[in-house]
């Protein structure tokens, strides 16, 4: 007599894991980050709530997990063409035009508001989504200065920070739009500061 194969619980886990990601995307960009709950999440996700507690402690840390795993990796780096300034421009833009969906906005920001209460969710964000962006970054700033494109005792951390902080602040502040105009401008300013001089 045929038997009934029994269940596959990693896939069921699996599928449990993603409902729940997708629900905690949908619902902080629906109701916002002070009106998302476990419940909600696992109400939207059809699953009880004691599994999302099972493997996390909080809101935050799903939308922590959910939101890192639908980000882009950073792959090869970026990309070197050889016009230091172009490969910038191109990238920032490309980060701008993410930075100002709608899918992406609202658990970023999420994320960012609950870190400024939360040291350690601080720490895990800026860890898994802002430092292997800043290290990509320094490694083609890296690459300009060994050819002798940027100021050799330039600080590349530093330099890193000069693109990437404003263009945040401007973001999460709303102190303007983000445009392509804007990184375009960014560039250039952070590249006539960093030059090698002759």
């Amino acid at each position: 007599m045929p038997t009934t194969p029994a269940p596959n619980a990693a896939r069921r886990s699996e599928r449990s894991r993603r409902a729940i990601f997708d629900a905690a995307l949908a619902l902080v960009g629906e109701v916002g980050y002070p009106r998302l709950t476990i419940e909600g999440i696992a109400a939207r996700a059809g699953v009880g709530k004691q599994t999302i507690y099972r493997w996390w402690p909080s809101k935050a840390a799903v939308l922590l997990d959910a939101f890192t795993e639908g980000v882009e990796s950073y792959g090869e780096g970026l990309p070197d063409t050889g016009d230091l300034a172009a490969d910038l421009k191109h990238v920032l833009r490309a980060t701008c035009d993410e930075f100002n969906a709608p899918a992406f906005q609202a658990p970023y920001r999420a994320l960012a508001a609950a870190g400024a209460a939360d040291e350690q969710l601080s720490r895990d964000f800026v860890a898994r989504l802002m430092e292997p962006g800043f290290a990509v970054y320094a490694a083609r700033l890296r690459a300009a200065q060994e050819a002798g494109e940027i100021d050799p005792d330039a600080d590349l951390r530093i330099v890193t920070e000069m693109l990437l902080s404003p263009f945040s602040q401007r973001w999460l502040m709303r102190t303007g739009e983000l445009t392509h105009a804007y990184t375009d401008t960014l560039v250039d300013l952070v590249l006539r500061a960093v030059r090698t001089r002759d």
